[in-house]
């Protein structure tokens, strides 16, 4: 059934000039995964890729690098976005925690901003294999920490990435 739907709409896309539809993989989606997002791919065509969103992948227990390399070119867009991992609640309740997200205390993970779930050596990682594979795009800040206001977040992840990155002479970003 989702083979033939997403074939439809592929065609539907590229007869109205959209030639790159991106999926967020998210648990409970039928696109959750790597794996899932490339079979998917394989069967519809390359206009299928990823908005890729770090934070999803770091609670299912996937290594966000190892998935960057595996989807290469298939990555369409990107989420700044973190996740923190609570060992303490993962060890009694396992990852799949459904708690709702303002019981911080309680879940096994929760979204914070870039650098609140994992140090500067692990972004660097994924923004240079980000880099590897070819994305040169938008690195876009998604808020969803619920310790931060969204000025807070925003304004932490805008200095976090700021370090991440290098600023050439001429001012331009430039990947690590």
């Amino acid at each position: 059934m989702l083979i033939p739907y997403w074939k439809d709409l592929v065609a539907f896309a590229k007869a109205h000039g959209v030639n790159k539809i991106a999926l967020e993989l998210h648990p409970g989606f039928c696109v959750y995964n790597t794996e899932s997002l490339l079979r998917l791919r394989e069967a519809v065509g390359p206009e299928i890729g990823a908005n890729f969103d770090p934070s999803h992948l770091i609670w299912q227990g996937m290594d966000p690098v190892a998935c960057i390399r595996a989807m290469g070119d298939a990555i369409f867009h990107f989420h700044a976005k973190d996740t923190k991992i609570d060992s303490y609640n993962t060890a009694v309740n396992g990852v799949l925690d459904t708690k709702p997200y303002g019981d911080e205390i309680h879940r096994s993970w929760i979204f914070r901003s870039v650098g609140y779930g994992n140090d500067y050596a692990y972004w660097k990682d994924m923004i240079s294999n980000l880099r590897m594979v070819g994305y040169d795009y938008a690195l876009s800040i998604e808020h969803e920490d619920s310790l931060m206001s969204q000025n807070e977040g925003l304004t932490k992840a805008v200095n976090f990435l700021k370090e991440v990155l290098v600023t050439e002479p001429t001012g331009a970003m430039w990947w690590v």
